[in-house]
């Protein structure tokens, strides 16, 4: 049975990379601890279990490439590629208004994952590593580019404090704002600009691009606007209903999206301000007219951004369960929420 297990993994990770849009070395530097190969010996396997899970995860519902982009995105931002986005309990990072929409049905996924190799090759695999190949999977079974990733993350042993997940980026920023927090987290405006390309697929809740109604800079399209404003009008109860985020191509993951910019079509303030913008305008229009530049950028800076105050070596640990530190952690959060998981989406 394993072994028949291995030859499909073999086979979907072959017709994976023959199937890849873009392939993109990105040179860029790797972190203390990291390495291009830390699961040769101890679970090579490990890329062609997550490849064959997010493969299939996505011939059921195509959505799920975003929601795995958008939670790695909100796990690596405020303290670091840890996994502690995934952490269930009375002080989880879920309830914290930014991630009170991440996906279900991602959450749990990235846990069936981590079941399915930690079954292959016992507890040697992070969280964290985990999340970071899917995501990079879901990208590619999108349309977007293959990168290779530096692996040998650790798990984080608690969740990241409010205060830390308030330095997400929000939808209503303004560019300058948007700067600031990349700056912050050691991304230049050019990583802004690609990693908003992010937004080729995914959606919006009508609480988070509402404010674009009222006629304020930068401008929507007329069009646009109506449709949007009819559509939310039936927003009952609040954030029930969505927006794709890219209008031409919503489930591709492409260059269309600054397009949309051009077009005044982008959905959110963050999103249309980009072509606004004397300080991101150049980079943004570059990547509409050349969608392999876009590619080779928004890899290397999704590379870049997977190295964020990671843990390596003796810190942190592997979890047993991505929702819950190891029981000699368990201090750290509620002992009572220790044994909770991922629901699936209602």
């Amino acid at each position: 049975m394993a072994s028949k297990l291995g030859m499909v993994v073999l086979l979907i990770s072959g017709l994976f990379a023959a199937r890849c849009a873009a392939v993109v070395t990105t040179g860029e530097p790797v972190v203390a601890g990291l390495s291009w190969g830390f699961y040769d010996t101890s679970c090579p396997s490990v890329e062609g279990i997550v490849r064959w899970h997010v493969t299939e995860a996505l011939r059921r519902d195509i959505g799920i490439a975003a929601g795995l982009v958008r939670i790695f995105f909100h796990d690596c931002f405020p303290q670091g590629c840890d996994a502690s986005v995934l952490l269930t309990g009375s002080q989880s990072e879920l309830g914290e208004i930014p991630n009170q929409t991440l996906r279900p049905s991602a959450l749990k996924l990235i846990e069936d994952i981590r079941a399915a190799v930690h079954s292959a090759c016992g507890a040697k695999v992070s969280c964290a590593d985990i999340t970071t190949l899917a995501t990079r999977d879901a990208i590619v079974a999108s349309g977007g580019p293959y990168f290779d990733v530096p692996l040998g993350r650790r798990d984080g042993l608690a969740p990241a404090s409010s205060d830390k997940v308030g330095l997400l980026p929000a939808p209503f920023f303004d560019v300058p704002t948007l700067i600031q927090a990349f700056k912050d987290r050691n991304l230049d405006k050019t990583d802004l600009v690609a990693l908003s390309g992010a937004h080729t697929i995914g959606l919006g809740h009508c609480g988070s691009f509402n404010d674009r109604f009222d006629g304020s800079k930068p401008i929507m399209d007329p069009v646009l606007v109506k449709k949007l404003q009819a559509k939310c009008a039936k927003d009952v109860p609040v954030n029930s209903v969505t927006q794709e985020l890219d209008v031409r191509t919503p489930n591709a993951f492409d260059n269309k999206y600054y397009f949309d910019l051009i077009a005044k079509q982008g959905i959110f303030k963050s999103d249309q301000g980009l072509i606004e913008d004397a300080q991101t305008n150049r980079t943004a229009v570059r990547f509409a007219l050349n969608q392999a530049a876009f590619f080779d950028q928004f890899a290397r800076s999704m590379v870049k951004m997977s190295q964020m105050d990671v843990l390596t070596g003796n810190a942190g640990e592997i979890r047993n369960n991505c929702a819950a530190p190891n029981r000699r952690s368990s201090d750290l959060l509620n002992a009572a929420d220790d044994d909770q998981g991922f629901a699936a989406d209602a």
